[in-house]
């Protein structure tokens, strides 16, 4: 008789404890990952004052450090998992655990708020975004890449990706957490920052030469549609 394998629990948290040796390997597990820090670092410019703070909410283990390193930021990373955080820690992230819907961090002690692939992992929508926002001084930056709650995404960012080697961990993602922009739009217009998103993907090119072992990493591109993947960014409005 044929076994039968139970797919795993969606957006189980305790999978990135158990796959931490995976992090910094850039053609493991969590390859695609390093493409999207890589594009949401571009996304942050260097800082404008001393003693400037960037806060990685879902840092996982740091990947963002290397992009924004020399950029003049304390480098602070939030994440839940114990063992993503002591490999953050070793890139030069201030560790401190916590959950993004309740952040254990004063207001208003970020120039940049980081939020890479985090919040289509979050129950609580309105909740991370309240929290992301509290966190930005006057003037701060908001930098976001997540993925759409759409059919299309549902079918490639799940159905097809998590069935690819290297692409996406069978599991990672829930359905129902997707993330609805007009949502997010709303919930950051409403604590004062108006977001741009733009659709983004990885280059075919890139992504054909790395399978064939002849790049290190993928360029993310500009995509038609925010329809799947996208980033967004806004800075807070004076006066909220």
């Amino acid at each position: 008789m044929r076994r039968q394998t139970r797919r795993p629990r969606p957006n189980d948290p305790a999978m990135y404890d158990r796959l931490a040796g995976e992090w910094w390997r850039p053609r493991g597990v969590f390859a695609m990952l390093h493409w999207l820090a890589a594009a949401r670092g571009a996304l942050i410019p260097a800082a404008e004052r001393p003693g400037a703070v960037l806060v990685d909410l879902g840092c996982g283990a740091g990947l963002l450090a290397p992009h924004v390193e020399g950029k003049g930021y304390t480098h602070i990373g939030v994440d839940l998992s114990v063992e993503s955080l002591r490999l953050a820690a070793t890139h030069g992230v201030l560790a401190v655990r916590g959950d993004v819907c309740a952040v254990p961090l004063p207001d208003g002690c970020a120039d940049v708020v980081a939020a890479g692939e985090i919040l289509e992992h979050v129950a609580d929508l309105p909740g991370a975004v309240a929290e992301a926002c509290r966190l930005l001084r006057p003037g701060g930056l908001l930098v976001v890449d997540t993925l759409a709650a759409t059919a299309l995404c549902r079918f490639l960012a799940i159905t097809v990706a998590e069935r690819l080697p290297r692409i996406a961990v069978r599991g990672v993602h829930d359905p129902a957490l997707l993330v609805d922009r007009e949502v997010l739009v709303a919930e950051c217009a409403r604590h004062g920052v108006d977001l741009t998103l733009r659709g983004i993907r990885p280059s075919l090119v890139d992504a054909l030469l790395w399978a064939l072992g002849r790049r290190a990493g993928v360029r993310m591109v500009a995509a038609p549609t925010t329809a799947v993947l996208f980033q967004a960014w806004g800075t807070v409005r004076t006066g909220r």
